[in-house]
């Protein structure tokens, strides 16, 4: 089993920035991709960002990209979405995820809780 728990969320105005972790506890040796997620209200969930195990690639989703970074501490076993210029678009409930399969994959094995981000215009 992997743990996941996320922090950082919480309530901004519109052009400033938020980081997300995502810290990693149990047996995550063979876990490859770690990414986040994102839940609007009334929406389904959609795909933020995605890196691979070692942090050496990445992948980001259109709406994201330029705006948020993700990055990896592996001595820390945790994950970062830096989120810049938020809009009130990016406001939902962030999840962090981890899969056994590739960057690409949207299949992910184990979820965290979540984290609310609201960006105020």
């Amino acid at each position: 089993q992997v743990q996941l728990v996320e922090s950082g969320g919480g309530w901004v105005q519109a052009g400033n920035s938020l980081r997300l972790s995502c810290a990693a506890s149990g047996r995550s040796g063979s876990i490859y991709t770690r990414g986040w997620f994102r839940q609007a209200p009334g929406k389904e969930r959609m795909f933020v960002a995605a890196i691979s195990k070692t942090g050496g690639s990445t992948d980001y989703a259109d709406s994201v990209k330029g705006r948020f970074t993700i990055s990896k501490d592996n001595a820390k076993n945790t994950v970062y979405l830096q989120m810049n210029s938020l809009t009130p678009e990016d406001t939902a409930v962030y999840y962090c995820a981890a899969s056994f399969s590739g960057l690409n994959t949207r299949a992910y094995d184990y979820w965290g809780q979540g984290t609310q981000v609201t960006v105020s215009s």
